[in-house]
């Protein structure tokens, strides 16, 4: 058979060639020898096969084998056989292999142990290995989960500004530049455009990149990150506790559907997972968090915000999602609405994941009228002429409107099982890290 017949295939299709000669093009993963045959561990982004290589092969083959290092790019035809002993229960007797580039030096990141650092530093070339490709992938399928959970709710993708004149969480989160011999901050949310966007379309969502200036090292910050925020007109409090619920339970199990052998890279405990979303998310009050804290022996005082320590513990209380709602006003920005049974109170929540991955969404009611959203910003010392068009929502035909944003990444690091979410995004930005 010539090598233009071969059919050419990704190696996640393989089970549907078997005994068919294809041809598979990717990069040396690993290789190892046994006696007289060769063995070499290809990827191609979409999986591993291992080939087998023998001295019947083509030509220059075998001898390629045994010399070609780590990464070096190729075509590979053979055909495909179904072994269970094999990486991913399939393999290939290889015919040929043909270079595309061989690479002068070795390849820097081996397959043992690096430091963090050094990883970092080879970010770049630490994607491609055995488990950040699995992450990266289950990154694409939390993305287009959280995308088609809106669309089948009738929501409407829109955009919000990355460059902006006002502040959203609080000014000393803020990233300032020069625009134009203004100062101009890179966006912290897109939640009052979004606000803007549902008076005219309804039900809005956007997913981007957002920007906090948080001198932070935790192994929950970013400082460039990516959100999933959605602004609902006529929604209130309660109602959107459950969107949110159905939207993080709706992700949970498309992800468990559609990267079962990803999860299973990463030894992620698939069922365990989905237990943990199955039946209603825990509520609680702020107050009751508070206590519930202390009870784990972690100190908190009433107003203070929730740290990792204390997120922690109330990860550990809970077996499944819990929402901390109505929070002391004072504790949250000035758009949220006030509880009208207690004005102290916000009428918002936080969504604390399980197993200590802390907070993975932020949500409330918006305030709906002109004289609250002015009495708030003065209480918080905020200028009214930069919000001037924000409060125009407020005097023409305002409604009952909440919303939340949901973190990519800390939700991605919560269903792979990750520790640290700098390996949920391809190029992590962190406090003291600005390359690759």
């Amino acid at each position: 058979m010539e090598e233009r017949e071969a059919r050419p295939a990704y190696v996640e299709e393989l089970e549907h060639h078997v005994g068919e000669e294809v041809l598979i093009q990717g990069w040396l993963f690993n290789k190892r020898s046994s006696g007289r045959i060769r063995f070499v561990i290809v990827r191609d982004g979409t999986g591993l096969v291992q080939g087998v290589v023998t001295p019947d092969a083509d030509p220059d083959t075998f001898e390629l084998a045994e010399r070609l290092p780590q990464e070096s790019s190729l075509r590979v035809w053979g055909t495909v056989r179904a072994d269970p002993r094999a990486p991913g229960g399939y393999e290939l007797a290889v015919r040929k292999i043909e270079p595309v580039h061989i690479p002068k030096e070795p390849f820097p990141i081996g397959l043992k142990e690096h430091g963090v650092g050094f990883l970092m530093d080879h970010r770049h070339l630490w994607i491609r290995m055995r488990r950040q490709v699995p992450l990266l992938r289950i990154r694409d399928s939390v993305l287009w989960a959280i995308r088609q959970f809106f669309r089948e709710r009738g929501f409407v993708a829109t955009e919000a500004p990355i460059l902006v004149g006002t502040a959203v969480e609080g000014t000393t989160t803020l990233f300032p530049l020069d625009y134009f011999g203004r100062t101009a901050y890179l966006s912290q949310s897109g939640q009052l455009y979004l606000e803007a966007t549902c008076m005219a379309l309804g039900k809005v969502y956007w997913i981007g990149p957002v920007f906090r200036a948080e001198k932070s090292k935790t192994r929950k910050h970013l400082t460039e990150f990516w959100m999933a925020e959605a602004e609902v007109a006529f929604l209130e409090h309660e109602e959107n506790l459950q969107l949110q619920e159905d939207l993080v339970r709706y992700v949970v199990e498309f992800v468990v559907e559609d990267r079962k052998q990803e999860l299973e890279a990463l030894e992620r405990d698939s069922e365990a997972l989905l237990a943990e979303v199955k039946g209603p998310f825990a509520r609680i009050t702020y107050a009751e968090a508070v206590e519930i804290v202390r009870g784990h022996g972690v100190e908190m005082e009433h107003g203070d915000d929730f740290g990792a320590p204390a997120e922690d513990a109330l990860g550990a209380h809970f077996d499944r999602p819990v929402f901390v709602e109505r929070f002391p006003a004072q504790t949250k920005p000035f758009y949220m609405k006030r509880a009208p049974d207690d004005p102290s109170v916000a009428l918002c929540a936080d969504l604390i994941a399980p197993e200590g991955y802390g907070e993975i969404i932020g949500g409330s009611q918006r305030v709906d009228t002109e004289e609250e959203l002015l009495r708030q910003l003065e209480e918080y010392g905020l200028p009214r002429e930069p919000y001037e068009w924000y409060i125009d929502l407020r005097k023409y035909g305002s409604v009952p409107h909440s919303g939340f944003g949901l973190g990519v990444e800390r939700t991605v690091a919560w269903i792979a099982g990750v520790k640290h979410i700098r390996e949920t995004i391809p190029f992590p930005r962190m406090l003291d890290r600005l390359e690759p």
